[in-house]
């Protein structure tokens, strides 16, 4: 079935975690499919860094695990992304460099208030996201067990890991480094900036593997600098101050960061009571699969299982075939329980 246009939900003034207030705050959502008489086949999938619930789309095709014909799928755009309220798009004094600092957990009440609200849901069949996706997964688990069924987090983390953060606060210091950055107040877009970051992204994003197997042939490249340049072109399109907001939400991820789990992140994962997936590429290199290995071995009903590719963290992103190919079938298994 053909995806619908995207949809608005607005949310009024949002109570944010740090107790400040998001004006206006708004969440802009595609679906797929239809719900179900019994509203037993709806299914969200939470955005990744830099992305969209365009690049989701891919498994609502035919044939594929979440299948347009049965499942409906709800895809809602993070905050700070840049369709939904962001330091770009949010009028008035929160635009720009003035923009509040948003956890994971505001995204996740936002969203359960839009699938609670606009589409009367109890029960959600299956929440399964990439990269930061699949951090809004584990927080959506946590914080309303008795509304998730399964989760199926992939390249992704319940929180965010010390070498995480810091490879992260290299990216922050790249881009803000653009002397027209001017502290988030520029007037036009710190060009060299964000290409800085897409180039520093390259060497995060692929595998040592990748490289030395010069597996760039396989997307069409001649060189080891033709993936640089394509990564340095990555982000031209964003906006510095959406991409410095969804970085914050990304460092200062952790399910346990919840007065309900006042800091206990062993007792935030054993609080995930549902079947879950959790698949790690074997050579990501800010998501390891040690850090899931740990995750799962808390969560009750979670199984491990680890994507064999040499694709890094792209493993996750629809970049190789037999990869999405395995999330996919996972996907299919997880919802087949």
């Amino acid at each position: 079935m053909a995806p619908r246009e995207t949809e608005r939900f607005d949310l009024g003034h949002l109570p944010l975690q740090n107790g400040a207030t998001l004006h206006d705050a708004f969440l802009i959502y595609k679906t797929w499919g239809t719900l179900n008489a019994e509203r037993t086949n709806a299914v969200v999938l939470p955005t990744a860094y830099g992305g969209t619930h365009a690049d989701n789309a891919w498994l609502m095709e035919s044939g594929r695990a979440l299948d347009a014909a049965r499942w409906f799928v709800i895809s809602a755009n993070m905050f700070g992304a840049g369709l939904s309220s962001s330091p770009s798009t949010i009028v008035g004094a929160q635009h720009g460099a003035d923009f509040p600092n948003i956890t994971v957990y505001d995204n996740i009440i936002a969203q359960q208030r839009l699938v609670t609200e606009r589409f009367g849901l109890t029960k959600l069949a299956l929440v399964a996201g990439f990269s930061m996706g699949a951090i809004q997964s584990f927080h959506w688990a946590a914080a309303f067990p008795e509304m998730v069924e399964r989760i199926a987090p992939y390249c992704g983390s319940a929180r965010c890991a010390h070498h995480n953060y810091i490879f992260l606060e290299g990216i922050k210091a790249t881009l803000t480094a653009d002397p027209v950055f001017a502290g988030g107040r520029y007037v036009e877009q710190p060009t060299v900036g964000k290409r800085a970051v897409g180039r520093v992204w390259a060497g995060w994003g692929l595998s040592q593997t990748f490289y030395r197997e010069e597996r760039w042939t396989d997307l069409g490249f001649d060189s080891r600098d033709a993936v640089l340049e394509s990564y340095a072109d990555s982000f031209d399109a964003a906006d510095a101050n959406d991409l410095l907001a969804m970085l914050w939400t990304w460092q200062h991820a952790d399910i346990s960061a919840h007065p309900k789990f006042a800091g206990d992140f062993k007792g935030a994962l054993a609080a995930i009571a549902c079947d879950a997936i959790v698949m790690p590429s074997r050579s990501d290199l800010y998501f390891p699969p040690e850090d899931s290995e740990i995750e799962v071995r808390h969560m009750p009903k979670a199984e491990l299982a680890v994507i064999p590719s040499v694709w890094g963290h792209a493993a996750g992103g629809t970049t190789n075939a037999s990869d999405t190919d395995f999330i996919n079938t996972h996907i299919a298994k997880l919802l087949a329980r």
